[in-house]
């Protein structure tokens, strides 16, 4: 009989161990590789959509740094939410915006992700240098983004920094019907 109650224990503790393996082993991956994101707002239209659920990538920073162009999610510093960007200025540019072209150290950046009418308020904002630790992002329907150019509320720009920037998403995974790469 107590030989039969070790077993069971044995077996009780075997299946107790192998579930919290699971949940360490869980919460590595969502922690270090990928973690599936949700869309919240119309920062993102067109590129992406309210509602939909990203893939974010997290290795290839770990091991480098975002580049100009990557579609990143991030925190605000004093905000604990995630926000997803476009990084548009990296460590040591200088960004400047002129009836809402973008220049990035003297030169107009090339945007094919705008949509020209999410793109027309004729915003301007004056030279803002980065930092050698200094992110510039912001969303892609501009008219409707708090981002780089004002997250503070204050309607002044403002970097993050690359502690900031969490990982890269990769891919919209739902709706299925939508699934695609992100660029």
């Amino acid at each position: 009989m107590k030989e039969g109650k070790n077993r069971v224990l044995a077996e009780v503790w075997g299946w107790v161990w192998r579930l919290a393996l699971a949940v360490v082993i869980a919460q590595a991956v969502h922690l270090m590789v990928f973690q599936p994101v949700s869309v919240k707002g119309e920062s993102m239209t067109d590129t992406l959509q309210n509602g939909e659920i990203m893939y974010v990538s997290k290795p290839e920073y770990l091991l480098g740094d975002p580049a100009r162009g990557d579609v990143v999610i991030c925190h605000y510093p004093g905000r604990e939410e995630n926000f997803v960007k476009r990084v548009i200025g990296l460590p040591g540019d200088v960004v400047e915006i002129r009836s809402n072209q973008v220049y990035v150290n003297g030169e107009p950046l090339h945007e094919p992700y705008l949509t020209p009418s999410r793109n027309d308020d004729g915003f301007s904002m004056a030279p803002f240098a980065l930092g050698a630790d200094e992110y510039f992002v912001m969303g892609d329907n501009r008219d409707n983004s708090h981002d780089s150019r004002n997250y503070y509320g204050a309607g002044r720009p403002a970097a993050i920094t690359r502690k900031d920037i969490v990982g890269k998403v990769r891919l919209v995974l739902w709706p299925l019907s939508h699934a695609r790469a992100v660029e």
